[in-house]
């Protein structure tokens, strides 16, 4: 399933997005109540995806980001970031910097570099805490799409990445949330991203260096993720600058595409 969060007509809800199968178009099915929480029901009401606005799927608690997990991104940050341990590298963008599939991307005017990095995320479906790798599937309501935003000079400017990493529209996701997809799937899918039509990352999940029930398992080993929080598993190489005016687009395999377009906040 793919699971949506909307407006329209000055309502937010979810949806279920699908197909219409004689007209081709694509629509969203309002349920009612929230997917997370259970007990959901569709209300019989529908509206063309072209008619909504597409939200941010989720409203995490936290967004868990690892770093330096494919080994050609590794290659290319040399000498911008350490070098990577045994373990995962971890850190948290605010809750904040969250913002939906379509909405643009704020350049900082304390930044000089605005990277992108597509990747792909996982939506946590309950409370959860020292989860085994055989468990970590039974935590994982699905997975979205995202894009690390990163001002990257402030990066190596600063001995940690809490500024480069949380500004507001830092931490664009959706298009939805897509359910039903085993850790096997999840792990051999395409990650492209472009740079107004032209493409800058090519990779594919079967790169990780830390499979996602490594991911699941480490992070819950001291922390406790609570449902709708997001897990980003990390970028493949091809990271680079954007400009004022230029639209960014991550795609990930069977997960959909956002695009966002890089403004000033003047």
């Amino acid at each position: 399933m793919r699971i949506a969060r909307f407006s329209a007509d000055d309502e937010v809800g979810f949806g279920l997005v699908d197909t219409d199968s004689d007209s081709g178009e694509e629509f969203v099915a309002r349920l009612s109540g929230h997917p997370l929480l259970g007990d959901i029901k569709l209300t019989g009401e529908r509206a063309r995806l072209s008619d909504v606005r597409l939200l941010s799927p989720v409203l995490p608690t936290k967004v868990v980001c690892i770093g330096k997990n494919y080994a050609d991104h590794i290659e290319e940050m040399k000498g911008v970031t350490g070098e990577p341990g045994e373990e995962p590298v971890v850190f948290l963008k605010p809750s904040t910097s969250v913002s939906g599939p379509h909405d643009p991307i704020f350049y900082p005017d304390l930044s000089e570099r605005v990277d992108y990095e597509g990747e792909l995320a996982i939506v946590i479906s309950r409370p959860c805490r020292e989860v085994p790798r055989e468990r970590a599937k039974d935590v994982i309501f699905g997975y979205t799409v995202a894009n690390d935003v990163t001002a990257r000079d402030l990066q190596q400017r600063d001995d940690q990445w809490t500024r480069a990493k949380g500004f507001d529209s830092f931490c664009p996701i959706g298009p939805w949330i897509t359910t039903g997809m085993s850790i096997e799937e999840a792990q051999n899918l395409a990650i492209t991203t472009t740079v107004d039509g032209r493409t800058r990352q090519d990779g594919r999940t079967s790169q990780l260096i830390h499979d996602i029930p490594d991911i699941i398992a480490y992070v819950t080993s001291f922390m406790t993720l609570l449902p709708g929080d997001l897990v980003l598993t990390g970028t493949p190489a091809g990271v680079g600058p954007v400009e004022i005016g230029q639209e960014v687009s991550v795609t990930v395999e069977r997960l959909g595409t956002i695009s966002n377009r890089v403004v000033s906040r003047d």
